[in-house]
């Protein structure tokens, strides 16, 4: 089973949580097929939005969507 990850990001209310301010304005960094390449694609977004306290990137599980009973 291919295991996809997607990395999005966006400003959130509270940056100790995710919920997102705006989910029209997030920005979709992508979809990947392994949790290395999301976890690659997620610290460059990260960083290059390290100033901004308000600005939260996040990797979404999506294999664990799309077969909620299936092992990591």
């Amino acid at each position: 089973m291919q295991k996809l990850h997607l990395v999005i990001g966006g400003r959130v209310k509270n940056p100790q949580g995710t919920e997102f301010v705006d989910l029209q304005a997030l920005d979709y960094v992508g979809v990947f097929p392994d949790y290395a390449s999301a976890a690659e694609a997620w610290r460059g977004a990260a960083q290059r939005s390290v100033d901004d306290a308000e600005m939260k990137y996040v990797v979404v599980h999506l294999h664990r969507l799309l077969e909620p009973g299936s092992e990591d």
